[in-house]
């Protein structure tokens, strides 16, 4: 498919061919035939071209001379209209028929209490109310089993809407924003326009298709290149010289792209998403780096490294904290998201968190309480050595833990049941060892 650009001669060779360039720019460049280009063109002529681009270059098939621009004023076709503005009221307020309810304005009340929720919405008095308020059950403890704070739904004091296991709502204090606020990944182009700007012209449509999409995208450019010329009775493309100079390009279009994501990461530092930071250094593993490429990814993995190593100690302070103020439920719940897929506790730390959730499951206990605490349980990386102190005289609770018994062994023994066995090793374990065996 033809296209239009404008151009600029830049000289004129023996033959009667022109050289040209993109207008204002070094690159794209070729040459022209004398038959197309308008007479009494001098160097340095600008022209609007049409042209067609393709594996082998771009080709032009026309061009004409470009038409000065309209100034402003008739372009548009203004007139000036003379006078006194008059000033529109700020804001327009319409009530909705029947419904018999007004609304104060902020600018006319003063005290920026407009948005009166309790006073427009009905049935939030009496209790609820007073929770919102920071009345009774709006406070730390009021969840199960003295839970985390806000485990009701909160007011101002900002403990309304749920919580992740973890005790906080997302985005909450964990280093990424909430949702609708998550930040936009920078992007760069440097190093692709550098390497683009030094290609020779033949070469800028193969090196255009491997950065869309690798020798996948040339082959796919070229198929459909051959097909348009069966229908025009233009001759088709050599497959094998196009792919060949793909192959050539190819180490030098992934190092320039992945210069440019590392340089992104680089320039952005701690807003960088995580997830992305460990693609981008898992990448440079793929590239023929030099060594402008070798300090940018030495200092990433610095980075990854730095960045992981504080969400992990920051996992265990957590943990370690919720056991120190008796939030054992909270405790489990964090233990279950690790920042890291193959993060584990420590030894000593899991043996505490461990015998406090024993403890804590003791007969006494509400049942509803006494199973909440029994699902963290289950889904905690220290469930085979949780022994509960008792479990609650109520039929429920009972049925949940004789399902349960077989992650939490303990279980069994209070139940008189037979103790399960432990979970069968994995597959991959089984061949890594005979293969090491073998």
């Amino acid at each position: 498919m033809s296209r239009r650009i404008d151009i600029e001669l830049t000289s004129k060779g023996g033959d009667g061919s022109w050289t040209w360039r993109a207008a204002g720019a070094r690159q794209p460049k070729g040459v022209v035939e004398a038959s197309l280009v308008p007479e009494n063109e001098a160097v340095g002529s600008v022209l609007r071209a049409e042209i067609e681009t393709g594996l082998e270059g771009i080709e032009i098939l026309s061009l004409t001379a470009v038409k000065p621009a309209r100034s402003p004023e008739k372009a548009t076709g203004r007139i000036e209209v003379v006078g006194t503005p008059r000033r529109a009221p700020d804001v327009s307020v319409i009530l909705a028929p029947g419904s018999g309810k007004r609304t104060r304005r902020r600018d006319e009340d003063g005290d920026g209490d407009g948005d009166d929720r309790s006073a427009r919405k009905p049935g939030r008095g009496g209790p609820r109310g007073e929770r919102q308020s920071g009345g009774p059950g709006a406070g730390p403890g009021s969840g199960p089993g003295g839970g985390a704070p806000g485990a009701g739904r909160g007011g101002p004091g900002g403990n309304s809407g749920p919580r992740r296991p973890a005790g906080r709502r997302p985005g909450e204090g964990d280093g990424r924003a909430a949702r609708g606020e998550r930040p936009v990944t920078p992007t760069s182009t440097v190093h692709r326009n550098a390497m683009l700007a030094a290609l020779r012209p033949e070469q800028i449509p193969v090196a255009e298709q491997l950065l869309r999409g690798g020798l996948p995208a040339v082959r796919q450019a070229i198929d459909a290149q051959n097909a348009a010329a069966k229908t025009t009775g233009r001759p088709a493309a050599s497959t094998e010289a196009l792919l060949a100079m793909a192959d050539e390009l190819l180490p030098v279009v992934k190092l320039a792209d992945w210069k440019d994501r590392a340089s992104a990461a680089q320039t952005a530092g701690k807003d960088y998403r995580l997830r992305e930071l460990r693609t981008v250094v898992a990448a440079s593993r793929t590239v023929i780096l030099d060594e402008e490429g070798r300090a940018l990814a030495k200092s990433l993995r610095e980075s990854l490294d730095r960045r992981v190593t504080a969400l992990r100690d920051e996992w265990l302070a957590r943990i370690t904290n919720a056991i120190k103020e008796g939030r054992i439920q909270q405790a489990l719940e964090v233990s279950i998201r690790p920042p890291e897929p193959g993060t584990r506790c420590p030894a000593d730390l899991a043996v505490q968190l461990a015998a406090a959730a024993g403890e804590a499951m003791t007969a006494e206990l509400p049942p509803e309480e006494w199973m909440k605490m029994l699902d963290a349980v289950v889904l905690s990386p220290v469930r085979r050595t949780v022994k509960p102190a008792g479990i609650p005289a109520d039929e429920v609770a009972r049925q949940a833990a004789r399902h349960a018994a077989g992650s939490v062994p303990a279980l069994a023994k209070l139940l008189g049941l037979r103790i399960p066995p432990p979970p069968p090793r994995r597959l991959v374990t089984e061949h890594r060892l005979s293969s090491a065996g073998g």
